[in-house]
């Protein structure tokens, strides 16, 4: 297991949060923490964080919620349910909703690290085989390195762009709500972020421009979508 691996942390009871919190941290962890569902969508980006922890009982937003917001943003990161309810039928909503554990309260420390251990190795595991190089017509794109390549052309990218280039392509042929792009990008949905995005849209497009069959297209109020 990697040393400060991040962990999104719903919890809204003050004590156990701030105990959980301690002996995650204790372990090697980095944890942000949250005291209800609402405040925690808005700080949640797929992108900074390895696992999350929800209490099912959350004031404002509960944890199937939570979860089920957190499933339209990113589709592989693990998400363990904390609960006191044992009923099957709250075991089952919660898988269904795309939870991959429960942990019925009160837990111990161990099997929470034990749980936590599983799934971050499975994560990292299936990271590693995942290719950071792209064939987009035309053109090499090298995430890692942040490169963009093409016959007579070479830029290297912004984080931003390779972050925007990659959710683009990888959702070729799909509507991208703004909304979504925001959140996955750049951490949050604001207005003045939007206006931010729509310049980082125009310089792809310029950049790409030498392929012809590669196209972004604005889909008027709600997103972009990127066909090839």
């Amino acid at each position: 297991m990697e040393s400060k691996a991040r962990i999104f942390y719903v919890e809204d009871d003050q004590t156990l949060s701030f105990l959980t919190k301690d002996s995650l941290e204790l372990n090697g962890f980095e944890v942000s923490h949250f005291e209800n569902g609402e405040d925690a969508l808005k700080h949640f980006n797929p992108m900074n964080f390895d696992l999350c922890l929800l209490d099912v009982m959350l004031p404002k937003l509960d944890g199937f919620g939570l979860a089920e917001k957190i499933r339209g943003y990113d589709q592989e990161i693990p998400i363990i349910f904390l609960t006191a309810k044992s009923l099957k039928e709250d075991k089952i909503q919660g898988l269904t909703i795309g939870a991959d554990d429960y942990i019925t309260k009160p837990f111990s420390i161990e099997e929470l690290l034990l749980k936590i251990d599983v799934f971050l190795k499975r994560k990292y595991i299936t990271n590693a085989i995942e290719t950071n190089t792209y064939t987009i017509g035309n053109y090499n794109f090298d995430y890692k390195n942040l490169e963009l390549t093409g016959p007579n052309f070479h830029k290297t990218l912004t984080q931003k762009e390779a972050d925007l280039l990659k959710l683009l392509w990888t959702n070729k042929n799909q509507v991208l709500k703004r909304g979504e792009i925001l959140i996955k990008v750049w951490g949050e949905d604001d207005y003045f972020l939007g206006r931010s995005m729509d310049v980082f849209i125009s310089r792809l497009r310029k950049y790409l421009e030498n392929d012809d069959r590669i196209k972004i297209e604005n889909v008027h109020g709600v997103g972009f979508k990127m066909i090839f």
